[in-house]
């Protein structure tokens, strides 16, 4: 398979195990750790949605499922599907250790590990899902967060796990 298509395919697929998996778990609803509360009023202040800021404070302070697919990739990278499963393990007990209660980087890591399988019948790589979830994660936390909070903030309308809901 073509590099470049690949990588846009499993940037794709990257972000929607993600963003989905992380808000199935509730992060647009509340904060899930006290910096993630900061970051979602900072990001409302700045024009953007308070659940969609929630999302990108969880994930920015907390291994979530970004973490998680991140991780998964290097792990089937270097070890094949016991790999992403040591990635999950780790990041559960990242998780612990910022006092997290929840289990979305546990959970998309495990989702990322059998994608990553699922897809390598058609040629994608787990080097491809590497760079596609930095591009994912790039397009949630670093071109304009504010615009991004209202997408995630409309996905989560839809998920029915809004904070103002």
């Amino acid at each position: 398979m073509n590099e470049v298509i690949g990588i846009v395919i499993a940037a794709i697929l990257c972000w929607l195990n993600f963003v989905i998996v992380d808000t199935y778990f509730g992060l647009p609803e509340q904060p899930g750790v006290r910096g993630a509360s900061i970051v979602g009023k900072d990001i409302e202040k700045r024009g953007g949605d308070i659940a969609g800021g929630f999302f990108q404070g969880n994930v920015l302070c907390s291994p979530d499922a970004s973490a998680g697919t991140l991780l998964a990739s290097i792990g089937y990278l270097l070890l094949g599907i016991p790999g992403g499963i040591i990635a999950a393990f780790f990041v559960f007990i990242g998780n612990r250790l910022c006092a997290d209660p929840g289990y979305a980087g546990t959970v998309g890591s495990l989702t990322a590990t059998a994608i990553i399988f699922v897809t390598s019948f058609i040629g994608l790589t787990p080097e491809m899902f590497i760079v596609g979830m930095v591009i994912a994660i790039l397009t949630i936390m670093g071109i304009d967060q504010a615009k991004a909070s209202i997408v995630l903030g409309k996905i989560a309308k839809k998920f029915n796990r809004h904070a103002r809901e």
